[in-house]
């Protein structure tokens, strides 16, 4: 594989160009995530009606029924760097291969984990949760447990559709499946004419015939509509491709590594919250659920990423690829910027959207809810930051040493940081949030280092993205398309190469 180190075009040309595309592909990604948030809130918000018993067994049962989906979500996001390469490349039959090994991964983990999660209950009294709460989260999970491998499915294909460029049928489907999902939890929870009353187990239920039919719609998508169809995702989709598949799992298994750190730093810092008092913890869960509905801007500029530095490696173009890194890093910078500041500007406002501000208890979490939430404007910026990073990496097809940083970035620094701050510093909640800022800022910075270092001239050829395009046989290609450096000769955009 030759690395071309120049651009044809003006720098400052190229990137604002690089910039528009960015945000052309990432908008509809970041939409479809907040409409999983959507769906979420639409449901707690019916089971809240159950009363508080119901209620804290659904937030049990997100809990572990998040855990397993996290231990597959890498596996569906490696789908989308081998992919994006593939295409860049100019090969076809690899954007085939990419999703479909995905499919078999997140079935061959999935199949257990939704076993597991039925049988989760029981568990949870182990682990000392309270038996009505834990009892409950055992109903929800009955219904909840078969949205996993649809779920990631519909991932798969999302990341399949982006990589070629293409996200905007996800969007669609997300957008339907809102209202469908609040219709249907409401007639299953609290029944309606002939239909029984399944109470929290309903909720359960309707998400997963949801998903189902999210995932169902995806393949109809991807099997009917062009550009898709031209891939034939399904045929031959029962053969056996084990060393594409163990690529797969090579990169994803890092990736759900990061994930799952992340995670556990949160629920640690969940944990903390909570032995403070009740007044810390809702505080606590007020700041993080306003990060987490900004964060999914960045998630989304991060599966854009991803893609476009993964055109960009796939087709040998060291300059376009360090571009689209950096030019998806000042996207998420700024929108951070402007929103963490708008976070701090509204800091008295925003709680009133959770509890009743007017009521003398709620006047201490509401007073500590605008602290965290001013704390939140640098969590905010330096957490889109590295999500961005990190998406940038997998475009390149590095996993393995960002899952090292997140290591060291949330449990060498973040949380003895935070517990220090927390308890024997006395800053309480606060001292928690400045604890998650420093793991994060500094996995942020780790993580642009690596991309600004892996993308000069002289480490290009040992990236992990290179020597696997180096490997790949040419009978990934089909009959009648052009090698590697034919194609780039032809300068063509990869969304048409890869359609011929």
């Amino acid at each position: 594989m030759t690395i071309r180190t120049t651009g044809r075009q003006p720098a400052a040309h190229a990137f604002g160009r690089e910039v528009i595309a960015t945000l052309s592909l990432g908008w509809p990604i970041a939409l479809t995530q907040i409409g999983q948030i959507a769906m979420l809130t639409t449901d707690l918000a019916l089971i809240g009606r159950l009363g508080d018993v119901a209620l804290a067994g659904a937030a049990l049962g997100h809990i572990v029924l998040f855990a397993g989906y996290m231990l597959g979500l890498g596996l569906a996001a490696a789908v989308a760097p081998l992919a994006a390469q593939a295409v860049g490349a100019r090969k076809p039959r690899m954007v085939r291969r990419a999703a479909r090994v995905g499919l078999w991964a997140i079935t061959m983990v999935g199949i257990p984990l939704t076993i597991a999660l039925l049988y989760a209950a029981p568990v949870l009294v182990l682990l000392g949760q309270p038996p009505d709460a834990s009892a409950y989260a055992g109903y929800y999970l009955a219904g909840m447990a078969w949205s996993l491998i649809p779920a990631w499915a519909f991932i798969v294909l999302r990341n399949m559709m982006a990589a070629l460029g293409r996200p905007q049928p996800a969007l669609w489907i997300m957008l339907a499946a809102i209202p469908l999902n609040g219709l249907l939890a409401f007639v299953l929870i609290f029944g309606w004419g002939p239909l029984p009353a399944f109470g929290i187990t309903g909720a359960g239920i309707a998400t997963s015939i949801v998903n189902i039919a999210m995932c169902v719609a995806g393949f109809l998508v991807t099997a009917r509509m062009r550009p898709y169809r031209k891939y034939h995702l399904f045929g031959r989709i029962w053969r056996p491709d084990w060393p594409l598949l163990a690529r797969l799992f090579r990169l994803g298994v890092p990736i759900t590594g990061a994930f799952m750190l992340e995670y556990g730093l949160f629920a640690g810092a969940g944990l903390m919250a909570g032995a403070i008092g009740k007044s810390a913890l809702a505080a606590h869960q007020i700041a993080l659920q306003v990060a987490s509905i900004l964060f999914m801007v960045p998630m989304g500029l991060s599966q854009a990423a991803t893609v476009r530095v993964g055109h960009a490696l796939g087709r040998g173009d060291l300059a376009d690829a360090r571009r689209a890194g950096f030019a998806a890093l000042l996207v998420a910078g700024v929108f951070m910027a402007v929103f963490g500041l708008a976070t701090v500007a509204l800091r008295g406002v925003i709680p009133a959207v959770f509890l009743d501000v007017a009521a003398s208890a709620n006047a201490e979490t509401v007073a500590l809810a605008a602290v965290l939430l001013i704390i939140g404007a640098s969590f905010a910026i330096a957490d889109g930051m590295q999500a961005v990073g990190a998406g940038a990496l997998r475009g390149l097809g590095d996993t393995r040493v960002p899952m090292q940083h997140a290591a060291v970035s949330f449990w060498v620094i973040g949380f003895p940081v935070a517990w220090v701050l927390c308890f024997p510093a006395g800053l309480g909640a606060a001292g928690i949030w400045s604890g998650l800022t420093a793991g994060l800022v500094l996995y942020a910075v780790l993580l642009v280092w690596r991309f600004e270092r892996l993308t000069r001239a002289e480490h290009m050829g040992r990236l992990p993205g290179v020597a696997a395009s180096r490997t790949t046989d040419e009978t990934d290609r089909p009959a009648g398309t052009l090698p590697l450096q034919s194609a780039i000769s032809k300068n063509r955009r990869p969304s048409e190469a890869a359609a011929t």
